[in-house]
Protein backbone atom coordinates (compact mmCIF):
# COMPACT_ATOMS: atom_id res chain seq x y z
CA UNK A 1 0.00 0.00 0.00
CA UNK A 2 2.70 2.38 1.08
CA UNK A 3 4.56 1.97 -2.48
CA UNK A 4 1.68 2.22 -4.72
CA UNK A 5 0.54 5.63 -2.72
CA UNK A 6 4.35 7.03 -2.93
CA UNK A 7 4.39 6.82 -6.80
CA UNK A 8 0.70 8.23 -6.61
CA UNK A 9 2.33 11.12 -4.51
CA UNK A 10 5.18 11.58 -6.87
CA UNK A 11 3.23 11.63 -9.94
CA UNK A 12 0.76 14.50 -8.35
CA UNK A 13 4.47 16.38 -7.69
CA UNK A 14 5.66 16.09 -10.93
CA UNK A 15 2.41 17.67 -12.10
CA UNK A 16 1.69 19.79 -10.04
CA UNK A 17 5.10 21.63 -8.69
CA UNK A 18 6.94 22.27 -12.10
CA UNK A 19 4.49 24.49 -13.83
CA UNK A 20 4.70 26.64 -10.41
CA UNK A 21 8.40 26.41 -10.21
CA UNK A 22 8.46 27.93 -13.84
CA UNK A 23 5.79 31.13 -13.21
CA UNK A 24 7.23 34.79 -12.80
CA UNK A 25 7.08 35.50 -9.25
CA UNK A 26 5.69 39.10 -10.39
CA UNK A 27 3.93 40.60 -6.64
CA UNK A 28 1.97 44.17 -7.09
CA UNK A 29 4.50 46.19 -5.47
CA UNK A 30 1.57 48.41 -3.99
CA UNK A 31 0.94 45.22 -1.39
CA UNK A 32 4.10 43.31 -1.32
CA UNK A 33 8.18 43.59 -1.15
CA UNK A 34 10.54 41.64 -2.40
CA UNK A 35 14.33 41.33 -1.42
CA UNK A 36 16.31 38.88 -2.96
CA UNK A 37 19.11 39.87 -2.13
CA UNK A 38 18.68 39.76 1.51
CA UNK A 39 19.94 36.97 3.39
CA UNK A 40 17.22 36.11 5.91
CA UNK A 41 18.73 33.75 9.10
CA UNK A 42 16.68 32.68 11.61
CA UNK A 43 17.09 30.99 14.92
CA UNK A 44 13.23 29.63 16.72
CA UNK A 45 11.54 27.15 18.55
CA UNK A 46 8.80 24.73 17.62
CA UNK A 47 7.38 21.26 17.98
CA UNK A 48 5.90 19.40 15.40
CA UNK A 49 3.72 16.22 15.85
CA UNK A 50 0.77 13.47 14.73
CA UNK A 51 -1.45 12.58 17.36
CA UNK A 52 -3.68 9.54 16.92
CA UNK A 53 -7.03 10.58 18.16
CA UNK A 54 -9.48 7.58 19.07
CA UNK A 55 -13.38 8.62 20.05
CA UNK A 56 -14.44 6.60 22.90
CA UNK A 57 -18.30 6.15 21.86
CA UNK A 58 -20.90 6.97 24.23
CA UNK A 59 -18.39 8.68 26.59
CA UNK A 60 -17.50 12.60 26.44
CA UNK A 61 -13.58 11.56 26.23
CA UNK A 62 -11.11 10.87 23.67
CA UNK A 63 -8.04 8.85 23.97
CA UNK A 64 -5.09 11.06 22.39
CA UNK A 65 -1.83 9.23 21.30
CA UNK A 66 1.52 11.26 21.48
CA UNK A 67 4.46 10.97 19.78
CA UNK A 68 7.61 10.99 21.65
CA UNK A 69 8.81 14.23 19.82
CA UNK A 70 9.66 17.01 21.99
CA UNK A 71 10.11 20.73 21.72
CA UNK A 72 13.37 21.75 19.31
CA UNK A 73 15.83 24.49 18.78
CA UNK A 74 16.95 25.17 15.30
CA UNK A 75 18.72 27.49 13.01
CA UNK A 76 18.10 28.36 9.42
CA UNK A 77 18.05 30.67 6.52
CA UNK A 78 15.96 31.93 3.22
CA UNK A 79 18.54 33.45 0.59
CA UNK A 80 17.56 33.20 -3.33
CA UNK A 81 14.45 31.95 -2.86
CA UNK A 82 15.64 28.90 -1.33
CA UNK A 83 14.71 27.84 1.99
CA UNK A 84 16.89 25.29 4.95
CA UNK A 85 15.94 24.93 8.66
CA UNK A 86 17.50 22.23 10.87
CA UNK A 87 16.41 21.92 14.18
CA UNK A 88 16.40 18.84 17.13
CA UNK A 89 14.88 18.39 20.24
CA UNK A 90 16.90 19.60 23.38
CA UNK A 91 16.89 17.80 26.99
CA UNK A 92 16.26 20.91 28.94
CA UNK A 93 13.29 21.77 26.99
CA UNK A 94 11.76 18.16 27.24
CA UNK A 95 11.96 16.97 30.93
CA UNK A 96 9.49 14.53 30.43
CA UNK A 97 10.47 13.31 26.98
CA UNK A 98 11.19 9.01 26.72
CA UNK A 99 15.24 9.08 26.45
CA UNK A 100 14.61 4.99 25.34
CA UNK A 101 12.00 5.55 22.85
CA UNK A 102 13.22 4.78 19.06
CA UNK A 103 13.60 7.57 17.03
CA UNK A 104 11.25 9.01 14.29
CA UNK A 105 11.06 11.51 10.89
CA UNK A 106 9.43 14.05 10.38
CA UNK A 107 9.55 15.72 7.18
CA UNK A 108 7.04 18.55 6.39
CA UNK A 109 7.95 20.85 3.62
CA UNK A 110 5.46 24.24 3.35
CA UNK A 111 5.79 25.89 0.00
CA UNK A 112 4.35 29.24 -0.22
CA UNK A 113 5.37 30.52 -4.20
CA UNK A 114 2.96 33.37 -5.55
CA UNK A 115 -0.66 32.04 -5.93
CA UNK A 116 -0.09 29.09 -4.69
CA UNK A 117 0.02 27.29 -1.10
CA UNK A 118 1.85 24.03 -1.31
CA UNK A 119 2.11 21.19 1.93
CA UNK A 120 3.83 17.89 2.10
CA UNK A 121 4.25 15.35 4.50
CA UNK A 122 5.87 12.70 5.12
CA UNK A 123 5.97 11.59 8.86
CA UNK A 124 7.09 8.49 10.62
CA UNK A 125 6.92 8.29 13.87
CA UNK A 126 8.08 5.80 16.04
CA UNK A 127 6.56 5.37 20.03
CA UNK A 128 3.47 7.06 21.71
CA UNK A 129 2.26 7.53 25.31
CA UNK A 130 -0.89 7.97 26.67
CA UNK A 131 -1.30 10.22 29.42
CA UNK A 132 -2.43 9.22 32.58
CA UNK A 133 -5.45 11.93 33.17
CA UNK A 134 -7.40 10.26 29.79
CA UNK A 135 -7.40 6.57 31.64
CA UNK A 136 -9.76 6.16 33.74
CA UNK A 137 -8.88 2.55 35.74
CA UNK A 138 -4.40 3.95 35.98
CA UNK A 139 -2.45 6.08 37.87
CA UNK A 140 0.32 5.86 35.48
CA UNK A 141 1.19 6.53 32.05
CA UNK A 142 1.06 4.18 29.35
CA UNK A 143 3.76 4.09 27.51
CA UNK A 144 4.12 2.16 23.98
CA UNK A 145 7.66 2.62 22.33
CA UNK A 146 5.79 -0.28 19.94
CA UNK A 147 3.36 1.60 17.94
CA UNK A 148 3.69 3.25 14.49
CA UNK A 149 2.49 5.91 12.75
CA UNK A 150 2.60 6.69 8.91
CA UNK A 151 1.40 9.47 7.15
CA UNK A 152 2.37 10.28 3.31
CA UNK A 153 0.26 13.58 1.95
CA UNK A 154 -0.08 16.55 -0.35
CA UNK A 155 -2.33 19.37 0.14
CA UNK A 156 -1.77 22.16 -3.04
CA UNK A 157 -4.22 24.98 -3.98
CA UNK A 158 -4.10 27.91 -6.02
CA UNK A 159 -4.87 31.62 -4.55
CA UNK A 160 -6.73 33.73 -6.83
CA UNK A 161 -5.31 37.12 -5.71
CA UNK A 162 -1.72 35.70 -4.80
CA UNK A 163 -0.03 38.69 -6.63
CA UNK A 164 -1.25 40.90 -3.57
CA UNK A 165 -0.74 38.69 -0.98
CA UNK A 166 2.63 36.80 -0.22
CA UNK A 167 2.29 33.92 2.82
CA UNK A 168 6.06 33.66 1.97
CA UNK A 169 6.14 37.25 3.97
CA UNK A 170 4.33 35.52 6.76
CA UNK A 171 5.53 32.14 6.69
CA UNK A 172 9.28 32.68 6.37
CA UNK A 173 9.81 36.16 5.85
CA UNK A 174 11.64 36.65 2.89
CA UNK A 175 8.60 39.09 1.42
CA UNK A 176 6.90 42.39 3.44
CA UNK A 177 3.31 42.36 3.36
CA UNK A 178 2.84 46.32 3.15
CA UNK A 179 -0.98 46.70 3.04
CA UNK A 180 -3.85 44.28 3.81
CA UNK A 181 -5.20 41.53 1.48
CA UNK A 182 -7.83 38.91 0.83
CA UNK A 183 -7.95 36.06 -1.07
CA UNK A 184 -10.19 33.23 -2.01
CA UNK A 185 -8.27 29.18 -2.94
CA UNK A 186 -9.40 26.53 -4.55
CA UNK A 187 -7.38 22.96 -4.70
CA UNK A 188 -7.13 19.20 -3.86
CA UNK A 189 -5.29 17.44 -1.13
CA UNK A 190 -4.19 13.45 -0.86
CA UNK A 191 -3.37 11.58 1.95
CA UNK A 192 -2.31 8.10 2.95
CA UNK A 193 -0.30 6.10 5.87
CA UNK A 194 -1.42 3.53 8.84
CA UNK A 195 -0.74 2.93 12.60
CA UNK A 196 0.15 -0.05 14.09
CA UNK A 197 1.58 -1.79 17.02
CA UNK A 198 2.66 -5.18 18.13
CA UNK A 199 -0.54 -5.84 20.37
CA UNK A 200 -3.84 -3.86 20.55
CA UNK A 201 -3.54 -0.66 21.22
CA UNK A 202 -5.90 0.40 23.88
CA UNK A 203 -5.11 -1.01 27.56
CA UNK A 204 -7.34 -3.85 28.56
CA UNK A 205 -7.75 -2.30 31.92
CA UNK A 206 -10.15 0.22 30.11
CA UNK A 207 -12.56 -2.09 28.84
CA UNK A 208 -12.46 -1.12 25.98
CA UNK A 209 -12.77 -4.16 23.74
CA UNK A 210 -15.26 -3.19 21.30
CA UNK A 211 -13.08 -0.12 19.69
CA UNK A 212 -9.75 -1.99 20.22
CA UNK A 213 -7.65 -2.58 17.19
CA UNK A 214 -4.10 -3.83 16.36
CA UNK A 215 -3.79 -2.00 13.37
CA UNK A 216 -5.70 0.62 11.01
CA UNK A 217 -4.47 1.66 7.80
CA UNK A 218 -6.01 4.85 5.48
CA UNK A 219 -6.11 6.25 1.90
CA UNK A 220 -8.17 9.92 1.08
CA UNK A 221 -7.97 12.56 -1.69
CA UNK A 222 -10.84 15.27 -2.33
CA UNK A 223 -10.85 18.91 -3.78
CA UNK A 224 -10.78 21.90 -1.50
CA UNK A 225 -11.40 25.63 -0.88
CA UNK A 226 -11.10 27.79 1.36
CA UNK A 227 -9.72 31.65 2.24
CA UNK A 228 -6.50 33.39 3.11
CA UNK A 229 -6.12 36.84 4.71
CA UNK A 230 -3.76 39.22 6.04
CA UNK A 231 -4.29 42.24 8.31
CA UNK A 232 -1.33 44.93 8.49
CA UNK A 233 -1.30 47.38 11.16
CA UNK A 234 0.96 49.56 13.10
CA UNK A 235 4.33 50.03 11.33
CA UNK A 236 4.93 45.86 10.51
CA UNK A 237 2.98 44.44 12.66
CA UNK A 238 0.14 42.03 10.89
CA UNK A 239 -1.65 38.73 11.52
CA UNK A 240 -2.51 36.26 8.46
CA UNK A 241 -4.58 33.19 8.79
CA UNK A 242 -5.34 30.69 5.92
CA UNK A 243 -8.48 28.00 6.62
CA UNK A 244 -8.99 25.27 4.07
CA UNK A 245 -12.03 22.45 3.74
CA UNK A 246 -11.77 19.66 1.93
CA UNK A 247 -14.57 16.91 1.03
CA UNK A 248 -12.74 13.95 1.18
CA UNK A 249 -12.98 10.58 -0.48
CA UNK A 250 -11.81 7.10 1.06
CA UNK A 251 -11.25 4.48 3.28
CA UNK A 252 -10.20 3.13 6.44
CA UNK A 253 -9.40 -0.85 7.13
CA UNK A 254 -9.18 -1.65 10.63
CA UNK A 255 -7.51 -5.51 11.90
CA UNK A 256 -8.28 -6.54 15.58
CA UNK A 257 -7.91 -10.62 15.16
CA UNK A 258 -10.26 -10.16 12.16
CA UNK A 259 -10.42 -6.81 9.79
CA UNK A 260 -13.17 -4.50 8.20
CA UNK A 261 -12.63 -1.94 5.87
CA UNK A 262 -15.09 0.64 4.98
CA UNK A 263 -15.51 3.47 2.16
CA UNK A 264 -16.70 6.82 2.86
CA UNK A 265 -17.31 10.70 1.81
CA UNK A 266 -16.46 12.77 5.00
CA UNK A 267 -14.92 16.28 5.40
CA UNK A 268 -11.85 17.41 6.54
CA UNK A 269 -9.84 20.67 7.77
CA UNK A 270 -6.87 22.71 7.05
CA UNK A 271 -5.81 25.69 9.35
CA UNK A 272 -2.54 28.02 9.83
CA UNK A 273 -1.83 31.23 11.38
CA UNK A 274 0.62 33.83 11.60
CA UNK A 275 1.46 37.04 13.87
CA UNK A 276 4.00 38.55 14.95
CA UNK A 277 6.34 41.83 13.20
CA UNK A 278 8.52 42.27 9.80
CA UNK A 279 10.50 44.75 8.72
CA UNK A 280 13.55 44.51 6.43
CA UNK A 281 16.10 44.16 8.96
CA UNK A 282 14.01 41.76 11.92
CA UNK A 283 11.49 39.83 12.58
CA UNK A 284 9.62 38.17 15.47
CA UNK A 285 6.63 35.90 14.73
CA UNK A 286 5.23 32.98 15.45
CA UNK A 287 3.40 30.53 12.97
CA UNK A 288 0.78 27.70 13.52
CA UNK A 289 0.01 24.80 11.30
CA UNK A 290 -2.76 22.71 12.00
CA UNK A 291 -3.98 19.48 9.85
CA UNK A 292 -7.43 17.71 11.66
CA UNK A 293 -7.06 14.56 9.11
CA UNK A 294 -10.16 12.90 10.19
CA UNK A 295 -10.97 9.30 8.96
CA UNK A 296 -13.92 6.94 7.92
CA UNK A 297 -16.23 5.96 10.66
CA UNK A 298 -17.25 2.61 10.96
CA UNK A 299 -18.99 2.40 14.22
CA UNK A 300 -17.43 1.46 16.57
CA UNK A 301 -14.34 3.02 15.02
CA UNK A 302 -13.81 6.26 14.86
CA UNK A 303 -10.35 8.15 14.44
CA UNK A 304 -8.55 10.62 13.33
CA UNK A 305 -4.50 11.99 12.63
CA UNK A 306 -4.08 15.69 13.61
CA UNK A 307 -0.88 17.24 12.61
CA UNK A 308 0.83 20.11 14.00
CA UNK A 309 3.44 22.22 13.36
CA UNK A 310 4.42 25.52 15.58
CA UNK A 311 7.20 27.44 15.47
CA UNK A 312 8.72 30.87 17.37
CA UNK A 313 10.33 32.99 14.92
CA UNK A 314 13.71 35.39 15.62
CA UNK A 315 15.20 36.93 12.22
CA UNK A 316 18.01 39.05 11.17
CA UNK A 317 18.29 40.22 7.65
CA UNK A 318 21.09 41.49 6.05
CA UNK A 319 23.01 42.05 2.57
CA UNK A 320 26.22 40.27 1.38
CA UNK A 321 29.00 40.68 -0.49
CA UNK A 322 28.75 40.06 -4.62
CA UNK A 323 31.39 37.39 -4.06
CA UNK A 324 29.27 34.89 -2.05
CA UNK A 325 26.11 35.75 -4.15
CA UNK A 326 27.84 34.25 -6.99
CA UNK A 327 29.43 31.21 -5.19
CA UNK A 328 25.91 30.06 -3.65
CA UNK A 329 24.35 30.64 -6.64
CA UNK A 330 26.05 28.19 -8.63
CA UNK A 331 25.37 25.98 -5.58
CA UNK A 332 21.16 26.75 -5.27
CA UNK A 333 18.76 23.79 -6.16
CA UNK A 334 16.21 26.74 -6.59
CA UNK A 335 18.36 27.19 -10.45
CA UNK A 336 17.52 24.24 -12.00
CA UNK A 337 13.50 24.64 -10.91
CA UNK A 338 13.29 28.22 -11.72
CA UNK A 339 14.03 30.66 -14.39
CA UNK A 340 13.11 33.89 -12.62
Amino acid sequence: MASRFLLILLAFLSFGLNPIWAQQAEYDSNYVEVHPELFVLRFYFSKKYSNLNINVPDQDRNLIYRPNSGNNLGLGFTYQKFTLNIAGPVSFLNPNRQPDFPKYLDLQAHIYPRKMIIDVFGQFYNGFVLSKDQLLFSDQNYLREDIKLRKIGLNVNYLFNGEKMSLQAAFNQSHIQKRSAFSPFVGFEVYGGKVSGDSLLIPSSEQLDLINFQRMDYFQLGPNAGAAGTLVFGKGFFLTGVTGVNLSTGYSKWENGSSQKKWGVFPTFFLRGFAGYNSRKFSINANYVWKNLGLVEDAPFDQGVLTGNYRINFIYKFSVGKSFERKFQKFNPMQWISKD
